[in-house]
């Protein structure tokens, strides 16, 4: 029985190592452009373009009950920052089906009163360039282009939003 709680235990520690590898395997790199044809709330934006600014690149969907706890974080990050220069790109890569359907995504925008950038990723191209395997997840951009922070799942608002102050505070 002890031997089975240890096994247990040991491959539960494994995964959550394994999480936290992939999640911080990309810390440091330069954040890859976002291409999608499709946005909703702004026309398309370039991370080349967006040089000085604080970018979030948040990936979800709007299905996920995960993204749904994150979203007033979110929302509030980008009403609360975004006239010092920190930019919300919401990519919205689809888990099922009916989220794939731009008009549901835009409904779902509408209620919920989000203002950001949403890019549609239906593709999940932008999700394969990020590297990106979980819903929400959230990438924080220096104002360099460079991968400075990536969030898996809910938690850690407090931490998130202090390195948003702390990302703009930085010099270009």
């Amino acid at each position: 029985m002890c031997d089975r709680i240890i096994t247990g235990a040991l491959v539960v520690l494994a995964g959550v190592l394994l999480i936290w590898a992939v999640a911080n395997a990309g810390i440091g790199m330069k954040a890859p452009e976002i291409t999608n044809e499709t946005w909703l709330n702004s026309t398309p934006l370039h991370l080349a373009d967006l040089k000085g600014k604080v970018v979030m690149v948040e990936f979800w969907t709007f299905g996920c009950s995960n993204c749904r706890h994150v979203e007033p974080y979110v929302k509030q990050w980008h009403r609360k920052y975004a006239d010092q220069g920190f930019v919300v790109i919401g990519v919205h890569s689809p888990e099922f089906s009916h989220e794939q359907e731009v008009e549901n995504v835009k409904r779902y925008i509408m209620e919920h009163d989000i203002r950001f950038a949403v890019p549609i990723d239906n593709d999940f191209s932008t999700w394969n360039k990020y590297g990106n395997r979980y819903w929400p997840a959230m990438y924080l951009v220096d104002k360099q282009g460079v991968i400075r922070s990536i969030q898996i799942g809910e938690g850690r608002y407090r931490e998130t939003e202090d390195l948003i102050r702390s990302l703009l505070a930085e010099k270009d």
